[in-house]
């Protein structure tokens, strides 16, 4: 009915075709009509609608012969036509009861030949496989509708439980979920898997991967840029930055190293210890000159800095828990100070995101002469547009505002200005030549964390004081950690070792034994400075993301 009622006397969108009179249209419409939809519609349906479209084509017809203000009314009566077009379309769409019986029928002989077609594969696929192995007339009985069946049977529970395994707790390595692209140049430099070969033999010339470099965004001051002098002192930089790149590139090949190591089901303290042992060998521990730069945090959910396993700490990876892996590495006293998150239930996809989101939102604003307390409104901005859906309850991600990133001196992992990751009214700037770790840390608890919980990490105050020790225990205990760490963090699992923490500066031994009471003691005379675990609000989740500046 459309084609010949509507289309037969358009000629364009404003004018009719005079060749076709409206008696003939409505003829026309009804020989159409009754031609094609009488044997799909009822009786009482077929005179209304002829009506409704002789009303309509008389109303064209007067409209013929007037003025061209017509076509205003055309426009604005358009849409009943089109309405009335759409009726007819859906009618002719219907199928008759034949079309019905066919297709049926078509179908019905569709799935006899598919139930016909996995008997003949199989038993090409049997007599094949019998023909490889010799077994021909082992395997010629073996065909038929019954062995298909069965089968087919084994495949699709093979199917089922591959499906199971893929969601389950220890079906697969984590996929580092929120981190991306280790590294291209991990096999391409000569690296073994898992990884062997000190990175500084992979490099013998001394020129290590130069990181991404970023301009500082509205900086109009060319003159870092352009001068000779800055560019000649830029140059006599250039040992400090590849030792940097040094230690860096050894962070990157441990950190692929570790994707081979975290799945559920792995004690946290095995996972510390592979890690560790994989960082001093890479880097060749050579005491103050190379070594670990503090040591392997692996804080779970509502926990989000300063906890790795002490001994007899059993905890255990589970798919169900968000991890935050962070660890460092020293050349000559520059540390590396990188962290990531680590969670294999995709749901927590969108906390992970968010930080390393608001991480690189931080390191695009930072630079020389940046305010500190600007590049955590835009930490802040970017962590906090993001939400996440835990087991079905939507939570806001929040900023953990009593969490900083921080300045990195030699030797020294604080070395005086933070980083925010609020909004603040602090002014200080970045200055030139200071190297900062940008850390971001999100929660989805009240944004806040304390000190919970048995305390693993230390280091020695680098402004400590000199105060007298009447303890002999603590004058021995003070004496191996300024030998064997100086001011470097550190934990308790490295000084109960064989070594006491460094096989290169203690040969021969330095296990320390019955040692709480004298580290309680430096502790509390400030000598020693003790980091508990930094915890939210418990049932909450934190992530954690590092990026060194």
């Amino acid at each position: 009915m459309r084609d010949v009622c509507i289309d037969n006397y358009h000629n364009s969108q404003w004018e009719w075709r005079s060749e076709i009179t409206a008696p003939n249209r409505v003829t026309m419409c009804m020989n159409t009509f009754r031609s094609r939809y009488a044997d799909k519609v009822g009786i009482s349906v077929l005179p209304g609608l002829v009506v409704m479209q002789i009303f309509i084509m008389g109303v064209v017809s007067l409209y013929e012969v007037m003025s061209p203000k017509r076509l205003r009314w055309i426009n604005r009566n358009q849409s009943f036509v089109h309405k009335l077009s759409s009726i007819t379309n859906s009618l002719s769409k219907s199928p008759s009861k034949a079309q019905v019986e066919t297709k049926t029928m078509a179908k019905l002989e569709e799935q006899e030949a598919a139930q016909a077609a996995p008997a003949e594969v199989e038993e090409d696929v049997k007599m094949s496989d019998a023909e490889h192995s010799g077994e021909v007339a082992a395997n010629e009985g073996e065909g038929g509708a019954s062995g298909s069946s069965k089968n087919k049977k084994k495949k699709k529970n093979k199917k089922k439980k591959s499906k199971a395994a893929a969601g389950g707790a220890g079906s697969k390595p984590a996929p580092f979920r929120g981190v991306s692209g280790f590294t291209d140049s991990y096999v391409g430099v000569g690296q073994t898997e898992p990884p062997t070969i000190p990175i500084e033999k992979l490099f013998p010339d001394g020129h290590f991967p130069v990181g991404e470099i970023q301009e500082h965004p509205g900086d109009l001051n060319t003159f870092r840029t352009t001068s000779e002098e800055k560019r000649a002192l830029d140059r006599a930089q250039e040992d400090l930055y590849e030792t940097v790149r040094h230690a860096a590139e050894v962070h990157r090949h441990v950190r692929k190293f570790a994707q081979s190591i975290m799945k559920p089901g792995v004690k946290l303290i095995d996972m510390c210890t592979q890690l560790e042992n994989k960082n001093r060998e890479l880097v060749v521990e050579a005491g103050f000159a190379r070594g670990i730069g503090f040591p392997t945090g692996c804080s779970l959910n509502h926990v989000a800095a300063h906890y790795t396993p002490n001994s007899g700490d059993d905890t255990v990876l589970s798919y169900g828990d968000v991890m935050k892996v962070d660890f460092g590495t020293q050349i000559n006293g520059r540390i590396i100070d990188s962290a990531w998150t680590v969670a294999f239930d995709p749901q927590f996809d969108p906390l992970l995101e968010a930080a390393k989101a608001a991480t690189n939102a931080g390191i695009a604003c930072a630079g020389i002469d940046a305010r500190l307390g600007e590049i955590g409104g835009e930490i802040q901005e970017v962590m906090e547009s993001f939400e996440v859906t835990i087991d079905g309850k939507t939570y806001p991600v929040k900023s953990i505002r009593n969490l900083n990133g921080h300045s990195i001196g030699p030797y020294q992992i604080h070395a005086g200005k933070s980083v925010p990751i609020v909004k603040t009214e602090d002014q200080t700037k970045m200055e030139e030549g200071e190297i900062f770790a940008i850390e971001t840390f999100n929660t989805t608890g009240r944004g806040y964390v304390v000190e919970d919980g048995e305390c693993s990490h230390y280091a020695k105050a680098f402004d400590a004081p000199h105060v007298p020790l009447r303890l002999p225990r603590a004058k021995k205990l003070l004496g191996h950690i300024t030998r064997t760490f100086g001011t470097l963090p550190w934990c308790r699992r490295w000084i109960e070792r064989e070594d006491g923490g460094s096989a290169t500066i203690n040969p021969k031994g330095a296990k320390q034994e019955k040692y709480l009471m004298a580290l309680k003691n430096l502790v509390d005379t400030g000598i020693v400075t003790a980091y508990p675990p930094l915890v939210d609000v418990k049932g909450s989740y934190t992530a954690h993301c590092v990026s060194r500046r």
